[in-house]
């Protein structure tokens, strides 16, 4: 189709991979933006849902540090609860990052524009 055209046909195939790229990485934003991860503090007395986008979808707390003398402790484990949650969210978004680019020959550090 593009034969006798040069270095054209290699650009068209370089475009085409592009947006086979741009459409993967929407693909993989929507499974993140599905996918659940759950952060624990205090051996699991607090936990807290986020999506593997990083947005914070719902806390869990054990009714049993609902104690007004451990207020301080509380909101440190939720702090924690939730930082935890990021973390794993953020440590999917790599993975699935690492599955989409896998034989690219990409740099691991390497940053895409989408």
């Amino acid at each position: 189709m593009l034969k006798g055209l040069g270095g054209l046909g290699d650009m068209a195939k370089m475009m085409k991979a592009a947006q086979d790229m741009q459409a993967k990485m929407a693909e993989m934003q929507e499974t993140l933006a599905n996918s659940v991860v759950i952060g624990e503090a205090g051996a699991g007395l607090v936990k807290a849902r986020c999506t593997a986008k990083g947005d914070i979808t719902g806390l869990d707390i054990d009714p049993a540090i609902l104690v007004p003398s451990e207020k301080e402790v509380v909101e440190d484990l939720i702090v924690a609860a939730i930082k935890d949650a990021q973390a794993k969210a953020a440590q999917r978004g790599q993975q699935e990052m690492a599955k989409m680019t896998e034989g690219l020959g990409l740099p691991p550090d390497f940053k895409l524009p989408f």
